[in-house]
């Protein structure tokens, strides 16, 4: 096991942990599921990744100078000003298993970034605004995990409302096994109900 004493260490495994979550969320789901809106905002499971790994692919690689190996698969920024949904969803020629195996190929990437530069390397994000581009390793990494632990939540919810498939982790669901969800779920009804 990693030493979790180490800042960047714990930074990475949590970074890690994230993008492990994002994925499994798709287990089992065939190319209709992944991509089926689930809110009334369009949200699916399928293109949460793909901002997700578009995200990974600008902070670790522009930010810090570096182009990822074959930018034509990540959403350009003229894709964006025509369509600013554009990573929010799988085009007709992408394949849930094709934008799987590019966000493990971007995360080595962003790993390859991680690992090289130390806690305090200079960055700078384009995207953001004049005053507050000049950014550290360091803030971009918490940057990058509140954004993915963020959108992780959004997938548990949206998998729960597809298949009920609720957890934590594929090892660890952190959910109590065998309990009555339907009684809790009244229970919790009572409860509000009595605040109308």
């Amino acid at each position: 096991m990693a030493d979790l004493g180490d800042a960047k260490t714990a930074l990475h495994h949590y970074l890690q942990g994230l993008r492990e979550d994002l994925i499994w969320k798709l287990d089992g789901l065939s190319e209709r599921e992944a991509r089926l809106p689930r809110t009334p905002t369009g949200n699916n499971l399928l293109g949460l990744l793909k901002h997700c790994l578009n995200v990974e692919a600008g902070y670790f690689g522009t930010t810090f100078g570096s182009e990822f190996p074959t930018p034509e698969e990540l959403i350009s920024m003229q894709a964006y000003e025509e369509d600013p949904q554009a990573d929010w969803y799988a085009r007709e020629d992408e394949t849930k298993d094709g934008l799987i195996d590019l966000y493990h190929r971007v995360g080595t990437f962003a790993d390859q970034t991680i690992e090289q530069l130390p806690l305090d390397a200079p960055g700078r994000v384009p995207w953001w605004r004049p005053g507050g581009q000049d950014v550290t390793l360091h803030r971009i990494i918490v940057h990058v995990i509140c954004d993915l632990a963020r959108h992780a939540g959004h997938a548990d919810i949206m998998r729960e409302q597809h298949d009920s498939a609720i957890g934590l982790r594929r090892e660890n669901t952190n959910i109590p096994q065998d309990h009555d969800w339907p009684a809790y779920v009244g229970k919790l009804t009572k409860l509000a109900d009595r605040f109308e």
